[in-house]
């Protein structure tokens, strides 16, 4: 059963600058932390009732918090059977790669522009740093979250909004892929960061575009393997 919901407690994980309290943020987090762990199973209903009881809330913020999970790609409604939690096709993980190849290639570009230009790769390396902490502690879900917020820091050395406005509502779903394919070796995603964290240093923008691509394609054939053999999802495309 999960815990109830402590208002005073921000939701960092779903948006850094959500406020305090807003309940309907924490509900949200509990609710995708549940998903990606497993607890609400993929193609499962999310009863409105049981998860009220669980949460230890009321149905309104319960209401509020599942149009986020939607947006997010967590969830779908459907007519009469309310929320349903997302099941992962190999069609659905191509289509996530496809968007971070369009999103993430032109980001590391931007982003090595921006240190040619003066800007820091300090907050990269903080997060690449923390990430071997995570590496050392074998929890999947931390070394999930540290590898989706590389990523994310990545998007935001641009200092363009709105490719951090698009990065935020994908990271919850890599985040997903990570912690499903979690089997996957760790260190070859964090030499990988590593990588590209060089090049976006350098300020060669062509060099962190190469780096970032082939990252992005290299985590999509491993994942992909992974989705099919070890989790057995649908091969629909």
């Amino acid at each position: 059963m999960a815990e109830p919901i402590d208002p005073t407690v921000p939701d960092r994980a779903a948006d850094p600058s959500a406020r305090p309290d807003s309940l309907s943020r924490q509900i949200y987090a509990a609710l995708r932390e549940g998903i990606i762990r497993g607890r609400y199973p993929q193609g499962s209903r999310l009863t409105e009732q049981r998860l009220a009881e669980e949460l230890a809330v009321s149905r309104v913020p319960l209401r509020e918090a599942v149009p986020l999970l939607e947006v997010d790609g967590f969830v779908r409604t459907l007519p009469r059977r309310g929320a349903i939690v997302t099941t992962w096709t190999a069609k659905a993980a191509h289509d996530l790669f496809d968007l971070r190849l369009c999103l993430e290639v032109g980001a590391a570009r931007f982003a090595a522009r921006q240190v040619a230009a003066g800007a820091s790769v300090a907050p990269l390396r903080e997060v690449l740093e923390r990430s071997r902490g995570g590496l050392a502690s074998g929890d999947p879900y931390r070394i999930a979250a540290d590898s989706t917020r590389f990523h994310e820091v990545v998007v935001e050395l641009t200092d363009n909004e709105l490719m951090g406005s698009l990065m935020r509502s994908v990271a919850g779903r890599m985040m997903w892929l990570f912690f499903m394919t979690s089997e996957l070796d760790p260190v070859d995603a964090y030499d990988g960061h590593r990588e590209l964290l060089e090049a976006i240093d350098s300020g060669n923008e062509r060099v962190a575009e190469s780096v970032a691509y082939t990252h992005i394609e290299r985590d999509r054939l491993e994942s992909l393997r992974a989705l099919l053999t070890v989790r057995g999802i649908d091969d629909a495309t």
